[in-house]
């Protein structure tokens, strides 16, 4: 079944129980999106966000926001500037990592770019500690049960298209802590089958722990399509999967999420109209989730679904 043909599937039987777009204070006159998860300190919530100007590409600062309202976030005074893009975070033992693109520029174009990844006990304060692949985006990490450490890689290219047919393909392996992070073990880890179709690609967005020991993704799963008038559309959608570190088996793909979920809204260009880029999933005391996504590239927005890892585990 192609993607166009889940995403039918998707929408004819969708179940969406609140929506939102997020409000961000303290940054008149640039777009917040693509954030990271919420996560909580000191009895407050927080999370980090992709600042950019609407009329702007490859142009980005991450900043941290406090949570003052019901979908409302304020920035946080005083707090870091990160010249990264899409931002992301795990939590590993006592520490905070957080991850984002890091673009490089020659001759006033885009040269390459790279993930950086920062750490530190002291959110307000994250130090860099290294440096993913050449040319990937998407790297996560999860905490396992016995302490290690699982990393999703995401290669991309024509060298993935040629000898899988999909544009990208997802990796996992396993360190036994931080200081193995190292461009070479996210390049060489050995990739997981079954997730994409032709001409598609995506990643993992954000990683869980299950307490059936298996690891819960929510991810992103794209393809592409053209508009009333022929134009091209890259169509982003909300997905989740459940992956078996033991025996590398991917099981119940599903989209989760689609623009149509959120509500009316710009997007940056013409051809993001269609794009709903993952954040992560927080769950709730009503045992449903509230996903957390960048829409059009110039929002973030909020839908509450269903569990989406049903009869799998819980999150530890």
């Amino acid at each position: 079944m192609t993607l166009l043909d889940q995403r039918i599937q998707f929408e004819e039987k969708k179940k969406i129980y609140d929506s939102s777009i997020l409000t961000f204070n303290e940054v008149e006159g640039f777009d917040v999106y693509n954030i990271s998860i919420p996560f909580e300190r000191s009895g407050k919530r927080y999370l980090f966000g992709r600042v950019e100007r609407r009329e702007e590409w490859a142009r980005s600062w991450v900043r941290l926001f406090e949570e003052t309202g019901h979908d409302e976030w304020t920035l946080v005074p005083g707090s870091m500037i990160y010249t990264l893009e899409d931002p992301y975070i795990s939590l590993i033992g006592n520490e905070i990592v957080m991850g984002g693109t890091h673009v490089q520029y020659e001759a006033g174009r885009v040269k390459t770019y790279f993930g950086y990844f920062h750490r530190g006990t002291e959110f307000l304060n994250l130090y860099y500690f290294t440096t993913g692949p050449n040319k990937m985006k998407d790297i996560r990490l999860v905490e396992l049960s016995d302490g290690k450490i699982g990393v999703f890689s995401r290669p991309r290219g024509a060298e993935t298209r040629g000898e899988y047919g999909s544009e990208s393909m997802i990796g996992f392996t396993i360190i036994d802590c931080l200081d193995q992070l190292t461009a070479e073990v996210i390049e060489n880890a050995p990739y997981i089958d079954g997730i994409f179709g032709e001409g598609e690609w995506g990643g993992v967005n954000q990683a869980y722990l299950l307490d059936s020991g298996k690891i819960g993704i929510i991810g992103h799963n794209c393809y592409r399509d053209r508009d009333a008038e022929g134009g091209e559309v890259k169509v982003y959608l909300n997905m989740a999967f459940v992956f078996d570190p033991v025996t590398r088996e991917a099981t119940d793909l599903h989209v989760i999420g689609s623009r149509t979920c959120y509500p009316a809204g710009p997007s940056k260009t013409r051809h993001l109209v269609d794009c709903a880029f993952t954040a992560g999933i927080v769950t709730r005391p009503d045992g449903k989730a509230d996903l957390y996504s960048g829409i059009g590239d110039c929002q973030a927005g909020r839908i509450t679904i269903d569990y989406p890892f049903e009869g799998h585990g819980q999150l530890v």
